[in-house]
Formats: C-alpha cells, sequence, structure tokens
C-alpha cells in the first residue's frame, strides 16, 4: 500500500512539474513575441499546438504560431492528414464561438415567423451593404424567431439611422422597409437606445463587421451567409 501511495504521489509531483514547465515556456514565449510585435498588436495568449514544437499565438481574433524561441510567426492553417480536419479552423471557430445566454434579447429587434422555433441572432449596421443582401435572404426563413442587433460602426449616419429605427413606433417595420424597400427612416432619435450596450458587446466578443449571425450553440458565421448554409447549420442543430 505505502509504495502505490509513493508511485501516486510521484506521478501527481510529475505532472504538476511537468504542467508547470509548460506554463513558463508558454510566457516566455509570450513576453518575447509581443516584445517583437510591440504595442500595434496584443497578444491574448500562447498555447502548446497540436504540433509538437509549434506554440499557437493568439492575436485579437486570429491565430498564428510560432516556434519555441518566438522568433518566428507563421500564418497558415494546420491539416490533419489521416483525418482530413483542418485543426485551425476547428481551433478558430471555438475562440468565436459565445454563449447564446450572453446576448441580451432586450436590446435587439425581434421578429418572429411561424412558430419561430428556430432561433438565429444577426449583428447589423444600417448602412451596410451586405446586411441589406442578407435581409432579404432572411425573409425565405420560416420558423425562425431573428433578433438584430444594431452596431453602426460604419459611420455618424448609421448611429442616426440606428437611433430613428429604434425610437419608431414600429423598429421591426422601419428596419425592413429601409434594408429591403429603400425607405429611409425618419422621426425622432432622442429616445432609450441599447445601442452603446450593442456596441460594448460587439467590442468584447470581437464583432468588427457586419453582417455577423449567431446561432444558439454559439457559433459564428461573417459575412452575408447564402440561405442555403443557414439552413444547414439549423439541420445540425436538431
Amino acid at each position: 500500500m505505502n509504495k502505490l501511495l509513493s508511485a501516486i504521489a510521484l506521478l501527481c509531483a510529475t505532472l504538476f512539474f511537468s504542467g508547470y514547465v509548460h506554463a513558463q515556456a508558454e510566457q516566455q514565449v509570450k513576453t518575447e513575441i509581443q516584445k517583437k510585435l510591440g504595442s500595434n498588436a496584443k497578444v491574448r495568449s500562447v498555447t502548446a499546438s497540436p504540433v509538437s514544437g509549434l506554440y499557437e499565438v493568439l492575436v485579437g481574433n486570429e491565430i498564428f504560431y510560432t516556434d519555441t524561441s518566438g522568433k518566428y510567426l507563421i500564418q497558415g492553417e494546420i491539416i490533419e492528414l489521416a483525418s482530413g480536419k483542418n485543426l485551425t479552423e476547428l481551433r478558430q471557430a471555438d475562440l468565436n464561438r459565445i454563449k447564446w445566454a450572453d446576448l441580451s434579447q432586450a436590446n435587439a429587434i425581434k421578429t418572429v415567423r411561424g412558430n419561430g422555433s428556430r432561433q438565429l441572432a444577426v449583428f447589423s449596421d444600417p448602412n451596410c451593404g451586405y446586411c441589406k443582401r442578407l435581409e432579404k435572404s432572411l425573409q425565405q426563413l420560416d420558423n425562425v424567431t431573428v433578433y438584430t442587433y444594431l452596431i453602426p460602426i460604419l459611420s455618424p449616419d448609421s448611429a442616426q439611422k440606428s437611433k430613428q429605427i429604434w425610437c419608431s413606433s414600429d423598429p421591426y417595420k422601419t428596419y425592413i422597409d429601409w434594408m429591403i424597400n429603400g425607405i429611409s427612416p425618419s422621426g425622432k432619435s432622442d429616445c432609450t437606445t441599447p445601442l452603446d450596450k450593442n456596441m460594448a458587446f460587439a467590442k468584447t466578443y470581437g464583432i468588427t463587421g457586419t453582417p455577423t449571425l449567431f446561432f444558439t450553440d454559439g457559433s459564428r458565421f461573417p459575412g452575408a451567409v447564402q440561405i442555403a448554409d443557414i439552413e444547414k447549420k439549423f439541420s445540425a442543430l436538431k
């Protein structure tokens, strides 16, 4: 029994020391990379990659790789040949994932079609051409609840239109009238809006472009996603 306990204690000590060494190495590489990148780029983390001798470097929301000395910064993707999996793409998807519960529905323009059973969140700027294209596609969806979060990131006029849309008596109708029918919003813009909260959320979660879509599993789809891809994702969530 004493020998068994000693062996377990030795194993625990070895694992602890190994973890400590890895953590120290990662911190050293992070320090070295940050020093070379300077203040223009923030290194969020450095962790061991699936490839021996390479570290994953997270700068903003972008994945890079470096060697153990931090001498090189490598831009590219790691493909696992045996399975054909793009490990970088899978890792990026995980990093971009959010918790659906973190989205405050009170800050969104909500519309329900059909039974509303499928849910989708869209971050949109009213002056974004790709957002207008997406809205036309979204009209084809049935049995869906869409939460639209206005984030005026393109211009001061985007902020003005966002306020007028939110302050209107029917924000969704005003939004669609503009995005699809080209009818410019008018009326008051001095009501209390959630725009600052939406912008803060976008900054926290690295939402830097519109449109950006989120599904209930937290996965993120940037850009004017094709309706077929949205339907495919909904099917995968069932």
